[in-house]
């Protein structure tokens, strides 16, 4: 017998706060994601395929990537997507466009407005109104210089007991975390001195999920960007959200409990919102976020941007493959978001125990060739691992291991084409799309390594150069472009159809796809290398009888028929023209 929403609820929050009333609890839960004049749904959307198709891909960008000196920045982009990317991708994430003082807008002062600098809500609901909308939810930390932490530093109830409180004294050695500053940083409050936790930067102070009144805040907060248009809430740092003296302060039982609370209230939301968590870790903890089909919508493939990197850097897929092979379906209701390129480096982390740490460190030192840089982190107990590679995803693909430099459009190109193609929903930064070039002055100016993939275009001159067909803009954009409207039209690219890795050649990253009503077949088959590669009669299953034809060339294939592939190429080879 299905559990009601009320006994779920309550079993929840008893997981979560086991010495508080869960009835009265529940109550300001509902409250708070439903206030007066709302209702949820009778029953929960039930797990299923049918919240996402093959004509879903996202763009991801900053509010501010664009800029001209005369409009605000939430229009310029408006413009560019309607000019350039209506029908070529149906949703966009806008990255955190509040007002912020540091990493660009991950450290959040009001999350109830838009930063006045990128425009307004009507900008943003301008453009919800066109395309899915994603926004953050920074649900782990807020800025120093928030109205938030000012009120706790005052004493001020509630903000009091707002912010996670340790001691130096305390056994913090297990903790694992991305950066390698302190994590405990010194503030003077109206009650003495305390130590707050500080997960990312002494400007993110975590907030205390210990205190249902942070929860409470948290609800209204994406309530508010669900009226105004946001349909896909992405998580962002949830992995570190509960913490406990003495454990790693990852993953913590409470922590998954709080994504299955947000699960439950989504079901039964009348609109239709997706929870998508940021969890930049290795596969078998990201993978945890599912849960059991009551957690995250979407988890991000995180493997992939270093593993796509290495195949191309390589010219071998065989990493690639192994990976692909051993990678579960997703659940039903449940979908990968398959990315190469994000605001953030290339994480090295989801490498760990997929590739050889021979291989990363090659991988490394082919991305500084080429002028990128790389970021550390603190390992428990001491010391410092590399946490991510900092560059943009063109420019990383500059040079292979053997030193090799030509190719490096057609190259880029099959990087791109490869999530296009696997099971789950494919999403391309703009930088990727536009084929951006590292950014050193970005670097320079701004003190973090992470600038030099966050290029702020001038719009009159990014336009200028998608109108020069030689420019390796508008070769990048035509080409991702056209092969995003042509996968749109494929049932084999619903997001859930089914996938098998094939082993043809080292050389080649092939997938077989099927529609799930098993009426189309697609052979999708991506050369990461700089060879020629002749794959023989009969080394794909091309049924008898039923004509064969690439989607990406219009060439037409026999059952028994040897096929080529060119340096870089791509091929969909389906069996319903």
């Amino acid at each position: 017998m299905a559990t009601s929403f009320a006994a779920r609820l309550s079993q929840l929050l008893t997981q979560i706060y086991p010495d508080l009333d869960t009835e009265i609890l529940g109550s300001k839960v509902v409250e708070a994601f439903w206030p007066e004049g709302s209702h949820r749904r009778k029953r929960p959307r039930r797990p299923g395929n049918s919240l996402w198709s093959e004509r879903d891909a996202l763009l991801i960008t900053y509010g501010n990537t664009m800029r001209d000196g005369a409009h605000k920045p939430l229009d310029l982009l408006h413009d560019f997507l309607l000019t350039y990317m209506k029908g070529v991708v149906n949703g966009v994430h806008i990255l955190p466009f509040f007002p912020f003082t540091s990493d660009d807008g991950f450290a959040v002062t009001d999350y109830r407005k838009v930063n006045p600098e990128l425009g307004d809500w009507a900008d943003i609901r301008r453009i919800g109104g066109a395309f899915h909308l994603m926004s953050d939810m920074v649900l782990n930390h807020v800025s120093s210089q928030s109205a938030w932490f000012n009120a706790y530093r005052q004493g001020q109830p509630p903000y009091d007991r707002f912010f996670y409180e340790a001691s130096p004294s305390d056994d913090l050695s297990a903790v694992v975390r991305p950066r390698t500053t302190p994590l405990l940083q010194e503030v003077e409050t109206a009650t003495g001195a305390k130590h707050v936790w500080c997960t990312f930067s002494h400007d993110q102070v975590d907030l205390n999920f210990e205190n249902p009144e942070v929860l409470l805040e948290i609800l209204r907060i994406i309530r508010l960007h669900i009226d105004q248009g946001v349909r896909i809430i992405r998580l962002d740092a949830v992995a570190f959200i509960w913490k406990e003296v003495g454990t790693s302060s990852i993953h913590l039982p409470q922590t998954h409990a709080i994504v299955q609370l947000l699960r439950l209230l989504a079901d039964y939301a009348t609109e239709t919102v997706v929870l998508l968590t940021e969890t930049n870790v290795p596969r078998a903890e990201n993978l945890s976020y599912f849960g059991n089909r009551n957690e995250a919508h979407v988890v991000y493939n995180f493997p992939l941007p270093p593993l796509i990197l290495h195949a191309m850097m390589a010219g071998s897929a065989r990493y690639l493959l192994n990976w692909a092979r051993a990678m579960p379906p997703a659940p039903l209701g449940c979908a990968y978001l398959n990315f190469t390129a994000s605001h953030d480096g290339i994480g090295m982390r989801p490498a760990e125990g997929v590739l050889p740490q021979e291989e990363i460190d090659q991988m490394i030192a082919c991305v500084r060739a080429v002028g990128g840089l790389v970021s550390m982190r603190a390992l428990p107990g001491g010391g410092e691992a590399p946490y991510e590679v900092n560059c943009t995803y063109f420019d990383a693909l500059g040079r292979t291991f053997d030193g090799g430099e030509a190719r490096k459009v057609d190259r880029f190109i099959c990087a791109q084409t490869i999530p296009m193609s696997l099971e789950g929903i494919p999403a391309f930064y703009i930088h990727a799309m536009l084929a951006t070039a590292n950014d050193h002055d970005a670097v320079a100016r701004r003190g973090m390594n992470r600038a030099i993939n966050r290029h702020r275009w001038d719009y009159g001159e990014l336009k200028a150069r998608l109108n020069d067909a030689d420019s390796a803009q508008a070769q990048v954009m035509s080409a991702l472009s056209e092969r995003l409207r042509v996968r749109a039209e494929q049932p084999a690219f619903h997001p859930n159809a089914t996938q098998f890795t094939l082993q043809l050649d080292d050389r080649v990253f092939a997938l077989w796809r099927q529609s799930l009503d098993r009426a189309q077949s697609i052979f999708a088959l991506h050369n990461v290398s700089g060879d020629g590669v002749i794959l023989h009669p009969g080394a794909l299953n091309l049924i008898e009888g039923e004509t064969w034809r690439d989607l990406l060339s219009g060439d037409m294939f026999e059952s028994d028929a040897e096929i080529t592939l060119a340096p870089y190429q791509c091929r969909w080879i389906t069996n319903q023209a």
